[in-house]
């Protein structure tokens, strides 16, 4: 299971390389000089913190009804030094198969908290109306209060989700960034120490 973990997570490092270094990001110089922190190797190295402030940034800006979510999550994760390749997996949340569904979601989640809660919205926002194809309108209130609601709830979600996992299977999510280099010391130094008390062989 950790092999395959591994081979997983190491797929979605090369994915999230492959977008950050895409000729399209590289012809805006101002865009290359936010991002070239972010190579950090110490922003793909995944630890409990890491990987819970990138999936809690991911979940968090996939719910915005913006355009270049992955970048935003880049910065974002840049900035709270969380782990790049899990904030900018998070926004895939949302494609082009899911963003239809999930934009009328949130506006029915932003109906329910207005009418059950009882969370007021400004006056303005009741009477306007956005045109989504294949489905219709959607209230502008309700919708506003249901994306914000829902990126709050799934970033508050994703630290006990993570600090489970890291609990459950700690050699897949060690607990902090160093923890699995220690890991590798001590394996090499056994290994070595077993070398070296092995008896000797005299030649015949």
């Amino acid at each position: 299971m950790a092999s395959e973990f591994k081979k997983r997570y190491l797929r979605l490092v090369r994915r999230a390389y492959r977008f950050l270094r895409s000729p399209t990001l590289k012809r805006h110089a101002w865009l290359q000089k936010i991002l070239s922190p972010i190579f950090d190797r110490e922003l793909w190295h995944p630890c409990r913190e890491t990987v819970s402030h990138g999936l809690a940034i991911g979940l968090f800006v996939s719910m915005l009804p913006i355009p270049g979510q992955m970048i935003m999550a880049a910065i974002g994760a840049v900035r709270f030094r969380a782990n790049v390749a899990i904030a900018i997996a998070a926004c895939w949340i949302t494609n082009p198969i899911t963003q239809i569904p999930i934009m009328v979601f949130q506006e029915r989640f932003g109906d329910f908290l207005r009418k059950i809660v009882h969370i007021p919205i400004h006056p303005v926002l009741e009477n306007i109306e956005v045109p989504i194809p294949a489905v219709g309108r959607l209230n502008a209130g309700s919708f506003i209060l249901g994306f914000i609601s829902l990126a709050l709830i799934l970033m508050m979600i994703a630290y006990p989700v993570i600090y489970l996992l890291s609990a459950c299977l700690p050699k897949l999510i060690p607990k902090t960034r160093y923890q699995r280099a220690k890991a590798k010391v001590l394996k090499r130094l056994e290994s070595e120490n077993q070398m070296s008390a092995r008896p000797v062989e005299m030649p015949k």
